[in-house]
């Protein structure tokens, strides 16, 4: 490629260790000497439109991996989707600056993005090199064994599970925590890692993947709270009925949406609150908490996972090699080699754009409540090092006097 010029923005929902790509392609970036300009795009795609872009090559290496160790997107995010014609604008602005290699860090959404602008610039003739960076908590990027951004965000959540159960246990009765996932359950069966002992909550988890039934829900609540004395229950935002309806839009009477006219399912606590009235009403059980993760997982800036945070800079510096040494446009996928190490591959965008990867059946229990050993097998080593751990006074009981 001829042209001096890269550019780099963050798409989607933000993670704890999207910075970690940021910074890969930066740093990697300058080990290029036709590398003239690294710019970032600020807020994503309406930040090229708008051409708000930061030079990124006047800043330090040292405050480069101060802000890679820092979660959240640091250029600014968007949920912009864009179409055909907005892609046309992005290509005109990368046009006009001259920009020869463009990355994008992002999900599904953003890998489409890059397709679509790559697709552009190959039919005006204009040599650009468009590359993917995968990032996404909900770990639903096909093509991948696994996606930055979810290790971090299934940290978070197994270590908030197994702190609910700890509290439950102490004093018991029903805890509903709604985790975010509308179409892949992963983060929400991560919650199984939060289990030690075999009484452990959460006893039930709930998945987008299988069917809801209220009805099934209740009496599988009513069996475990008569079995343990308590229920502790992990439950995905976008569980649905048998026609594909989400749960919170049939319980509910009034929900907002998002700008795809989507249920927004994230950022409220409707389907927690629902489900613990349900619970409250039909079983007459009253000590019943529900709570919402919402934002919490994607950022929390005290629970990020090494391995995460080394397979984010990764890409980012996997992205600019293929770019700088290859001849075709992509997207970079971690591929998993061995008990656990990985290595990265560039498939082709159109076998990632547009596209969702759910759990795999043989990651989930025979009753759809659960999960299987092989997924704790498959994601254990990428929560990462240092996970805490739980104990118990043991049962050493003093007889009674008083009978």
């Amino acid at each position: 490629m001829s042209s001096g010029k890269i550019l780099v923005a963050q798409g989607g929902g933000p993670t704890a260790v999207i910075n970690q790509s940021l910074v890969g392609v930066a740093l990697e970036a300058r080990r290029f000497q036709q590398v003239q300009h690294i710019y970032g795009a600020m807020h994503g795609v309406r930040g090229i439109v708008n051409e708000e872009f930061l030079d990124l090559t006047q800043e330090t290496s040292h405050n480069l991996e101060l802000v890679a160790s820092t979660p959240s997107s640091a250029l600014g995010s968007t949920r912009d989707k864009p179409d055909v014609p907005y892609c046309k604008e992005i290509f005109k602005v990368l046009r006009a600056h001259q920009i020869g290699h463009f990355f994008y860090i992002g999900g599904n959404d953003s890998s489409d993005t890059v397709r679509i602008v790559s697709e552009e610039a190959h039919k005006a003739g204009y040599p650009l090199r468009a590359i993917h960076i995968p990032k996404t908590i909900d770990n639903d990027l096909v093509g991948n064994d696994h996606t930055p951004g979810f290790p971090s965000a299934a940290r978070f959540v197994a270590q908030a599970f197994a702190g609910a159960n700890l509290d439950n246990a102490a004093l018991p009765g029903v805890y509903v925590g709604v985790v975010m996932g509308r179409h892949a359950g992963f983060l929400t069966a991560a919650s199984a890692l939060g289990k030690k002992f075999p009484d452990d909550g959460p006893h039930l988890i709930y998945l987008p993947e299988r069917t809801f039934v209220l009805e099934k829900f209740l009496a599988d609540v009513k069996a475990t709270y008569e079995r343990y004395g308590r229920c502790v229950i992990a439950v995905s935002e976008g569980i649905h009925d048998a026609s594909g309806q989400p749960i919170a839009a049939l319980l509910a009477k009034d929900l907002e949406h998002d700008a795809h006219g989507n249920v927004q399912l994230s950022g409220n606590g409707a389907l927690a609150d629902l489900l613990c009235e349900e619970i409250k009403a039909k079983l007459q059980i009253k000590r019943v908490r529900g709570d919402t993760f919402g934002y919490l997982q994607r950022s929390f800036i005290g629970c990020v996972s090494d391995v995460d945070q080394r397979e984010a800079r990764e890409v980012g510096e996997k992205a600019v090699q293929f770019a700088m040494w290859g001849t075709t446009d992509g997207s970079v996928a971690i591929k998993r080699t061995g008990f656990y190490s990985v290595d990265y591959e560039l498939l082709p965008l159109d076998a990632v754009a547009g596209k969702t990867r759910v759990m795999e059946d043989e990651f989930i229990d025979a009753a759809g409540t659960g999960v299987t050993d092989a997924f704790r097998m498959y994601l254990r080593p990428l929560l990462g090092s240092g996970m805490p751990d739980a104990f118990r006074l043991r049962n050493n009981r003093v007889p009674k006097v008083l009978g």
